[in-house]
């Protein structure tokens, strides 16, 4: 089986941009092993071939035989469906809890750093640092896999949202830590608090991982992404 995978361009029109859905299914595509033509489009000039496949859509696309698909959801359904064992590895999560773990960060990450009025920082701030510390909490709590190994573990050790293995949950929450890291450090100076150990040692071992580091798009990407939207405190 091989697709071809259609990914927003960098703003130089050669890498891949900031986009945390495309790289979400690059992660999976690397993860599973897969065969994978991956071409960046810049839609400004976007092929005419891709105007007619997916008219008013954005990448990610994913071309499979003569079908296009364009939802992200859809895509990740159809690969774990099509990629599937022996020959492939399962990615799906063990437990549902694990695929809804840091679901919030984003929405208050977004309001946190949009917003244009010193008065309400405080307030924003405090909202996103508490979604990370239920994001820490979670990766701390041991999982009933754990349990049943120590029964008296207090502390998860695992190293990743369900387990030892990335799963369709991280490749999904990973890219949006990605950018949550670098365009508060910009905008807000603000950094993960290292006394987050959970969501430290997570983000830790996710960078030594290849099929995310090697598939974050450049920080300059990702600002330049936020540059419009992002308002600094005066």
């Amino acid at each position: 089986m091989h697709q071809r995978l259609n990914f927003s361009s960098s703003d130089d029109g050669e890498g891949v941009g900031n986009c945390p859905f495309c790289q979400r299914l690059f992660m999976i595509l690397w993860l599973k092993g897969a065969h994978f033509t991956l071409t960046t489009v810049d839609m400004k000039r976007a092929p005419e071939v891709l105007k007619d496949l997916a008219p008013g859509s954005q990448p990610p696309f994913l071309i499979y035989g003569e079908e296009v698909r364009t939802d992200t959801n859809k895509i990740e359904e159809f690969l774990e469906d099509k990629l599937a064992p022996p020959q492939f590895p399962k990615m799906g999560c063990r437990y549902k809890e694990s695929n809804g773990a840091g679901d919030d960060i984003f929405h208050k990450f977004s309001a946190y750093i949009k917003n244009p009025n010193p008065g309400l920082n405080d307030m924003l701030e405090k909202k996103f640092l508490k979604s990370l510390m239920k994001l820490d909490q979670y990766l701390l709590t041991p999982l009933p896999h754990e349990l049943d190994q120590n029964p008296d573990s207090a502390e998860s050790t695992r190293d990743y949202l369900d387990g030892n293995s990335l799963s369709l949950a991280d490749c999904n929450l990973l890219p949006k830590l990605h950018i949550v890291k670098v365009v508060c450090k910009k905008y807000r100076s603000f950094q993960f608090p290292t006394e987050l150990v959970g969501l430290t040692r997570y983000l830790e071992k996710a960078y030594k991982r290849e099929e995310f580091r090697h598939t974050c798009p450049n920080d300059k990407e990702i600002l330049l992404a936020y540059h419009s939207v992002a308002k600094y405190l005066k």
